[in-house]
């Protein structure tokens, strides 16, 4: 994925990494990241950080097209707001710079409209147990409660925009 992204022949590219909850998506993101193969710092903005809400899939990824990926691809600089998952608001802002490259991760966001926008564009797949093992570990009890809810929106996902034939690189990941 490190000579997609050289491939790209840009200074700013783009790289989206979607998979369902638990494939990999922040690790590969941040493995990306730190070793990232152009000159200067690259943005990371995770989708977590955009769902309003445990039922906000397909907003969330609105929000990062319309706030983040279009501005992006436009030259401009695109400004969005932290959902607070304490208090179930918007919190704080932030801005990307359209100069600088981008690794934009979370589930649902391989879409017609989204792909269009970036360069590299990353499916992960992983079996359910193995998944649901991570997430859980990872989030716990916060989590927990919310599992099914997020999987059906998933699922929908998958059926709706069949990430992976959107996907430049898919990794299998067991």
């Amino acid at each position: 994925m490190i000579s997609a992204v050289t491939q790209v022949a840009a200074s700013n590219p783009v790289v989206l990494v979607d998979g369902q909850s638990g494939a990999g998506k922040t690790s590969l993101a941040r493995v990306l990241v730190a070793r990232w193969p152009l000159a200067g710092r690259v943005q990371l903005v995770a989708l977590d950080s955009i769902y309003p809400g445990w039922d906000g899939l397909d907003e969330g990824v609105s929000l990062a097209r319309e706030q983040i990926l279009v501005p992006h691809a436009r030259g401009v600089v695109g400004v969005w707001e932290r959902w607070d998952w304490e208090v179930g608001a918007p919190a704080e802002s932030h801005a990307v710079d359209p100069s600088l490259p981008l690794v934009v991760e979370g589930a649902g966001l391989l879409t017609a409209a989204t792909s269009k926008l970036g360069d590299v564009r990353v499916w992960l797949e992983s079996p359910m147990p193995s998944r649901k093992n991570r997430a859980l570990t990872r989030d716990g009890a916060a989590y927990r409660p919310h599992w099914d809810r997020w999987a059906r929106q998933e699922q929908r996902h998958l059926e709706r925009d069949t990430p992976m034939r959107l996907a430049t690189h898919v990794f299998h990941i067991p």
